[in-house]
């Protein structure tokens, strides 16, 4: 039988015993190999993989030798009258210095380079930012400096930190930062700028445009005409809410010096507007008081012109955010619509074609049941609904109406339990034109929105483009609101209770100029027309509207007079622009 032999490594004696000691401490040593944890053996392993650890010191040491005190300098950059030294390696990260320091461009052989500022945001202070940015991993930026370091940021093309600057943007807007942080986004292309600072005007606007009066002076009249247009826009309270704010932008815009805040600059107005006219009494009345508001609708007031404010040389600029108003719903109350004619900034043929419109919508809605806004689409509906809001302070039961006539609707909101409610109101205790067709068929939406201590929406929920069809005294839900929704609320309500008629009538001013310059009120319109008993035999006349003959134009411009200052103004704090609750 054969015999393996083994060599050892190591000789018998240094285990200091027998060979059964040594295959004891053999059979030991395999005991506690395998008695091992392996979640210990686990950490082990990972205690022994390689850590990176980050030497903070270096990115400071970098920007404190290389940019601070300017070590080793390979470049120097002129701009504003100041040079910094610094280095085409960091500069390189930039677009515009990569492309400057490896192109076929001059400065690409240069050790000097002046870069021409043109704009005018850009500061020394925002250069040094900036440039300093590229030694480092971060930069500094507050509200002050924020357009002046995207401004430079914009000019060298670093998106990290126009990044950075939308941000901070975004997280400060507020009343006073609104307007110049829009202008900024349009100016530099910051998408998410000019739609989070457009939003806040949509939210906030006609709540605060009368305490901020820098808001509205500084509103361009494109970015207006898009405020007023959008179907998102929380009117408070009603559609003539903004005509009056209208009527003060304009003012604000032609007296850029008029601060509504300073009762002195209020009083200088005053004598001035009463030693250019000692003998409109009315018009020193309403200035006595010092409100901005008499001292605006004053200026109109006693305007000489007869037609209208738009028809002018002055107003032709302001007709665009005019065209998108929507002017058929000032007409809906009788104090809105004396202030209108008697402010004349509108022209009147607008108010006529509204009027004539309004009462076939009345003549149809009264003798079609089926008459009512049915199968429009979501576009057409939000060009041509009324804007409603109301602001929400504290939870609890409450309820209102918004005044103004809706075609023999008497609509109430109901706000209980967090739920949103409307009803169709009818009952004989109040007295209203009401509508007696047992159905009625209207379109609605609303909006809440929560805003934090800056005034920025932080949560906003939308009900359903909903039509209904109600019953007298019916009420349904809307909507019920989000647990994230907290007051103060601001609620938005649009609605539609007719169909949309035409507003082509409204797109050339000029030609319907002859109609303006009369002071023919609107109930003598077709008092001295002759209409025969019977229709005409056509079958293209199915409409109420009566059209006026061309004789009567000639009439009426005929009897154009002066047109006089009514005590209407008393009327602009009335009820058209308040809400009344019901009990």
């Amino acid at each position: 039988m054969g015999q393996f032999i083994v060599k050892l490594q190591e000789p018998l004696h240094s285990y200091g015993g027998s060979l059964a000691n040594m295959l004891s401490n053999r059979r030991k040593r395999k005991l506690n190999t395998d008695s091992i944890n392996p979640c210990d053996e686990e950490n082990l392993n990972s205690s022994q993989a390689p850590k990176k650890k980050r030497l903070l010191s270096t990115t400071q040491y970098i920007y404190q030798a290389l940019f601070k005190e300017q070590k080793n300098s390979d470049i120097a950059i002129m701009a504003l009258n100041k040079v910094w030294n610094l280095h085409k390696v960091y500069l390189s990260q930039s677009p515009y210095f990569y492309s400057m320091f490896n192109g076929s461009w001059r400065e690409s052989c240069q050790d000097f380079v002046h870069v021409k500022i043109l704009d005018e945001r850009i500061t020394l202070e925002a250069l040094d930012a900036v440039f300093g940015s590229m030694y480092s991993d971060e930069i500094e930026i507050d509200a002050k400096s924020v357009i002046s370091i995207l401004a430079t940021a914009t000019l060298f093309h670093l998106d990290g930190v126009i990044d950075k600057c939308a941000e901070v943007m975004t997280e400060t807007i507020n009343a006073d930062t609104v307007i110049t942080y829009y202008d900024a986004a349009c100016q530099y292309g910051c998408r998410s700028v000019k739609n989070s600072t457009f939003n806040w005007l949509e939210v906030n606007l006609l709540s605060v445009y009368a305490k901020y009066s820098n808001i509205l002076k500084h509103i361009s009249i494109d970015l207006m005409t898009a405020l007023i247009s959008s179907p998102d826009l929380y009117v408070m309270q009603t559609e003539f809410s903004l005509y009056a704010m209208l009527r003060s932008w304009i003012y604000l815009r032609l007296h850029p010096s008029y601060d509504p805040g300073n009762p002195q600059n209020q009083e200088g107005h005053q004598q001035q507007q009463q030693q250019q006219q000692p003998a409109l009494e009315m018009v020193a009345t309403l200035t006595e008081n010092g409100n901005s508001s008499d001292v605006i609708q004053s200026y109109f007031l006693e305007r000489k012109e007869m037609s209208s404010f738009l028809a002018t040389l002055d107003g032709q600029q302001y007709l665009k955010p005019f065209q998108v108003l929507r002017t058929q719903y000032l007409i809906n109350h009788h104090s809105d619509l004396n202030i209108i004619l008697n402010d004349n900034i509108i022209p009147k043929d607008w108010i006529h074609n509204h009027v004539l419109t309004h009462w076939n919508s009345i003549l149809k809605v009264d003798h079609l049941p089926e008459e009512g806004p049915q199968n429009l689409s979501a576009e057409k509906f939000n060009e041509n609904c009324m804007r409603y809001g109301r602001i929400l302070l504290d939870p609890g039961y409450q309820k209102w109406r918004w005044t103004g006539f809706q075609f023999g609707l008497d609509l109430i909101i109901v706000f209980n339990s967090r739920v949103l409610s409307i009803r169709r109101h009818h009952r004989n205790e109040h007295e209203r034109l009401l509508s007696l067709q047992v159905k009625r068929q209207f379109m609605i939406r609303a909006s809440i929105t929560s805003i934090n201590s800056q005034r920025q929406p932080i949560f906003t929920q939308k009900s359903e483009l909903t039509s209904l069809c109600l019953e007298k005294n019916e009420e349904v839900i809307l909507m019920s609101m989000d647990a994230k929704l907290i007051h103060p609320l601001l609620i938005s309500v649009n609605l539609l209770v007719v169909p949309p008629t035409t507003q082509k009538f409204k797109e050339n001013i000029a030609l319907n100029e002859e109609l303006v310059n009369s002071s023919v009120p609107i109930s003598e319109i077709g008092a001295n027309s002759e209409r025969p008993l019977t229709p005409p035999n056509s079958p293209q006349i199915d409409s109420a509207v009566c059209i006026l003959p061309t004789t009567l134009s000639t009439a009426v411009i005929s009897q154009s007079t002066r047109r006089s200052v009514s005590a209407t103004s008393s009327a602009s704090t009335g009820s058209s622009v308040s809400f009344s609750s019901t009990d």
